[in-house]
């Protein structure tokens, strides 16, 4: 860049910065943050929406701050863009560090890396400002102004003199706009509108004034959306007040009083009569992905008659029931908000995908009826399989085998159990197939009231061969090499280590949930299958390294070298979104084995340690090759001291995990939350049992709380801790039901009927271990 281009580009900057700064300072004035008659509830206090809202952008945990209910279709938030009007890095639509509103969008998904919905954008604008806010109101705003907790969002918006609220019911969305008396009030509708890069298309639209309601669809192609052809979404907008006009508009051009248009950029425009007891909009937008007739039931089912006020009660108080499902007591007011907040974002995702009726869309693209169970999507299971399926299984058990009857409809219909399915198809995203974890482990847990036989043949076909071609699901790429050599050669794939280690993982459930079923030749078939992992281990290195097909290791290898760093893949092409010492660790259900392959045990603890000890300690920091929390494999990786006799350093680690790579600020993840994934960890880390997913085993470390209930269905886990302080991580004695455990573990039917589990800590590691 020439030196005048590049003074004069950043003279364009500052002079954007300046504007923004004293636009928030000017119009701030005397604003008040809003302060609906509803109140959030005892728990919900102690939620922050906005953490893992911001931070270093390609660390931020991607959540958003909006209105919701548990595992809503509805995700109603606001989006952001930049002071150079880019739409928010964050791939939920709005990232904290943005100084601009654009509007409120209703469908996202929750802490992913990928960018999907954002569907029929609501601008709240005046008759002096419509024609130039109908991409979104780009609006300054300042969080001095904003006010989240859970079933709840709103914001004052200083240059418009306009408050917007934001509640939800699963289905519908509920606006409220305040206007000044001097106003008169408009809202517009983007109807084509989309998230990041992603498009809605093909959009339709009708008006019909004489009942206060527009309707319409699009087509929309996010990051995933985009992968199955587009995901048709439908919506019915009921406003509160008649409309004194209205128009539609595509592209530029704007048809005063016509009711029905189409089109790629569409939308419409109403205004209402001012004055100085009208000045609330009130406004609900249901949508389906069916029909417009279903969206218009789902709005009569669940918001017909009521006001935002009756429903933000309904969802404060169906947060309520679901947080109290953890109780907790003790602990620092700190760690208290991260502990509720990291709850309620394990609980957003995912995605209830059926209408009131129980009609939704399949993966044959076919509309079919949930009977006896809700049909959900958008399960980030290769994240989600390792934390949030396991909470699932313990206080949302009938949510949880919901999900599974989910994924096995998903296979009928689809021909194969997903791996990322997400809103009506399959994806492909990562790799491995984590839904046989998911599903093993919820049986050996006791989730027994689904067909396992079939989702059991399901997982069989996916771990013994290649899907055909022009399947709309990968499967286990390269399984044909798998089997043959087992192990994944270099030299005939990529992620050639990553993907033995995890198709190594799932073959380990398999065997497990095929010993539960009686198929004995299986289970040591999948047993055999599972141990695969072992054919990758350098014993001069003392690493898993790549091998091609002739059995040789590949000669240049650097184990500090992150996948992000290496765009060429000349160093890390076998591993994924990591390092060769972040996978050498991602072996959690079979931890005996992993540790007897290090030359001693001595130096396998002494390998983890430094693993520990050379990551960055602090939140949303760069990280490096070392332990990194937002990185998926090594979640499991600090209680593998409990395996190598050191359980005092899983105490030690867990500990400065829950201290330093946790915050209760907008940047409080260390990487993408994914659905939950990183919230879970915290949850049942805190609490000192820590599920080894695909089996119906936890792991012991030193809880957070002097005590904790944990309601199992229609029983109570009670979890004690005698001399608990903040300088106590060492557990000295733990007791279940009175008896002295001697054993650093618990199993799932231990705890299934509620008990007591009690800790004695102290400030030094036990005596012996």
């Amino acid at each position: 860049m020439k030196p005048g281009i590049f003074a004069r580009c950043w003279f364009v900057i500052c002079i954007l910065v300046i504007h923004h700064l004293l636009a928030t300072v000017i119009l701030a004035g005397d604003v008040q943050m809003p302060n609906p008659t509803v109140q959030p509830g005892t728990l919900g206090k102690d939620v922050s929406c906005f953490i893992g809202t911001g931070g270093t952008v390609y660390l931020c945990g991607n959540n958003f701050p909006g209105a919701t209910v548990p595992f809503g279709m509805v995700r109603l938030s606001p989006d952001t863009a930049s002071l150079l009007g880019n739409r928010a890095s964050n791939s939920s639509g709005y990232y904290y560090a943005d100084p601009h509103i654009l509007g409120f969008s209703h469908t996202r998904l929750a802490g992913t890396g990928a960018t999907d919905g954002g569907n029929f954008l609501v601008i709240p604008c005046t008759a002096q400002t419509a024609s130039s806010k109908r991409r979104g109101i780009n609006g300054v705003y300042s969080h001095h102004h904003e006010r989240a907790f859970p079933g709840y969002y709103g914001v004052t918006l200083p240059g418009l003199d306009i408050t917007a609220e934001l509640t939800a019911t699963c289905r519908v969305g509920v606006h409220r706009y305040t206007f000044s008396k001097h106003q008169v009030p408009h809202i517009q509708m983007h109807v084509t509108s989309a998230l990041g890069k992603g498009a809605s298309k093909s959009g339709a639209v009708r008006i019909m004034p004489e009942t206060r309601e527009i309707e319409g669809a699009v087509r929309t192609f996010g990051t995933f959306s985009k992968r199955y052809g587009g995901l048709n979404t439908y919506f019915v907008a009921r406003f509160n007040r008649p409309f004194h006009d209205f128009a539609t508009y595509s592209g530029d051009t704007e048809t005063p009083g016509q009711t029905v248009a189409r089109g790629d950029d569409l939308g419409v425009d109403v205004g209402f009569e001012a004055g100085d007891t009208s000045r609330v909009v009130e406004l609900k937008v249901a949508i389906s992905y069916v029909s417009i007739a279903n969206a218009r039931e789902n709005l009569e089912q669940e918001a017909g008659q009521a006001d935002f006020d009756q429903v933000l009660t309904a969802a404060v108080a169906q947060w309520e029931e679901k947080l109290a499902r953890i109780q907790i007591f003790g602990g620092s007011d700190v760690q208290r908000v991260i502990f509720r907040t990291a709850l309620y974002h394990s609980l957003q995702m995912p995605t209830t995908f059926q209408d009131a009726r129980g009609e939704y869309l399949g993966f044959d693209r076919q509309i079919h009826t949930a009977s006896g169970f809700h049909y959900y999507t958008d399960m980030s299971l290769w994240d989600s399989f390792r934390t949030v399926h396991p909470l699932f299984n313990l206080i949302a058990r009938r949510e949880q085998r919901d999900m599974i009857v989910s994924l096995i409809k998903m296979a009928e219909q689809g021909g194969y159990l997903p791996r990322w399915p997400s809103g009506g198809g399959y994806t492909s995203s990562m790799f491995g197939s984590p839904a046989d974890m998911v599903i093993a482990e919820s049986y050996l847990k006791g989730i027994r009231n689904f067909d396992v036989e079939t989702a059991y043949q399901f997982m069989k076909k996916t771990a013994l061969g290649p899907v055909p071609a022009g399947s709309p699901f990968s499967g286990r790429v390269g399984v044909e090499h798998y089997l043959e050599h087992e192990y994944c050669p270099a030299d005939l794939m990529k992620k050639s280590v990553a993907s033995t280690i995890e198709y190594s993982y799932a073959d380990q459930s398999i065997a497990r949930l095929a010993e539960a079923l009686g198929h004995r030749d299986d289970a040591i078939l999948f047993q055999q299958h599972g141990r695969f992992y072992k054919n990758l281990w350098n014993s001069e290195t003392q690493f898993f390294q790549p091998r091609d097909s002739r059995k040789e290791f590949q000669a240049e290898f650097r184990p500090e070298m992150l996948t992000y760093l290496d765009p060429s893949g000349k160093f890390t092409h076998a591993y994924v979104e990591g390092s060769a010492w972040q996978w050498r660790w991602g072996v959690p259900s079979d931890p005996a084995e992993l540790v007897s392959l290090f030359k001693s045990r001595e130096y396998f603890v002494q390998e983890l340690e430094q693993f520990f000890a050379r990551s960055p300690a602090g939140v949303g920091l760069n990280p490096n090759a070392y332990y990194w929390q937002g990185n998926q494999p090594d979640l499991y990786a600090a209680y593998l001291f409990n395996h190598a006799s050191r359980p005092d350093l899983t105490q030690k680690w867990v500990r400065w995990i829950l201290e330093t790579k946790y915050g209760e600020r907008e940047n409080g993840l260390d990487g993408n939350d994914d659905g939950g994934t990183l919230s879970a960890w915290y949850v049942l880390s805190s609490l000192g049992i820590y599920p080894t997913a695909g089996t119906d085993r936890y792991e012991i470390t030193g809880p957070l709380w002097e005590r904790a209930e944990i309601q199992l269905q229609d029983q109570r886990l009670t979890i004690l801790v005698d001399n608990a302080a903040a300088n106590h991580p060492y557990i000295q004695r733990v007791w279940l039901n009175e008896k002295l455990l001697d054993r650093r573990w618990i199993q799932h039917a231990e705890i299934a009927n509620g008990g007591t589990l009690r800790f004695e800590m102290g400030s030094e590691p036990a005596k012996g271990g």
